[in-house]
């Protein structure tokens, strides 16, 4: 079983059965809404679906403190490197087997500028992660992103999604259905809204909308979800 967490925004982690710790878009502590300090989390690896301050932001702390491994596209893992870290490049599509499982990157629509110093010379594209856990769940985190018809590709491959529906600058709740229809995940999460008054949603009436395409499981942070 994986303990999946949420710390709000779109920044969660997961525990696998065997004790390992995955982080995805680590944004701690200036997110409003997350009550921990970056100094509170433990990482062995750490999932950057792009280079917005808001998901990045805790990603170099992190792995100082941890030496967590770092997993994202080419120019983001060499900025990361150069900065002394381990790393684990991708690109979109590519997939690399971890001790937690096979990871591979799935596109996404968004900017993709290192909002990090010195970071103007790695702007890479954006990505979402598929990830086939060793306990044979599939979970997948969309990343920053509008409606892909791509994600038809992923129907029948996912047990637990996390979608945003901030809209403004992501996917709005109607595309985040529609994404929900084309992905067919047995359980989705909505992530990327009530951060700051821009991107407020509803994420009850995100659910009702939702209906019986899948399970919606609306996460506070600091929520856990045992898949």
């Amino acid at each position: 079983m994986t303990r999946l967490t949420f710390h709000g925004h779109s920044t969660c982690s997961l525990e696998t059965d065997d004790g390992l710790h995955i982080v995805i878009d680590p944004f701690f502590g200036d997110n409003p809404v997350c009550e921990l300090s970056v100094d509170d989390v433990e990482a062995d690896f750490i999932l950057l679906t792009h280079g917005h301050f808001d998901h990045i932001a805790d990603a170099i702390p992190l792995a100082e403190r941890t030496g967590a491994t770092i997993v994202a596209t080419f120019e983001i893992a060499t900025y990361m490197e150069g900065k002394g870290l381990t790393v684990s490049p991708h690109h979109i599509g590519g997939g690399v087997t971890y001790p937690f499982g096979y990871v591979k990157l799935t596109p996404a629509l968004h900017g993709g500028i290192v909002e990090l110093p010195d970071g103007e010379g790695f702007t890479t594209l954006p990505a979402g992660f598929l990830i086939n856990l060793n306990n044979g769940k599939r979970f997948h985190h969309a990343g920053d992103t509008g409606l892909l018809n791509d994600m038809r590709l992923l129907k029948g491959m996912v047990d637990v999604a996390m979608v945003p529906i901030g809209d403004r600058f992501t996917m709005g709740p109607d595309d985040a259905v529609k994404a929900v229809e084309f992905i067919a995940p047995n359980v989705v999460i909505p992530i990327h809204y009530n951060t700051w008054p821009p991107i407020e949603q509803d994420a009850e009436a995100f659910k009702a909308a939702v209906g019986s395409l899948a399970q919606v499981e609306i996460m506070t942070p600091g929520d856990t979800y045992d898949f």
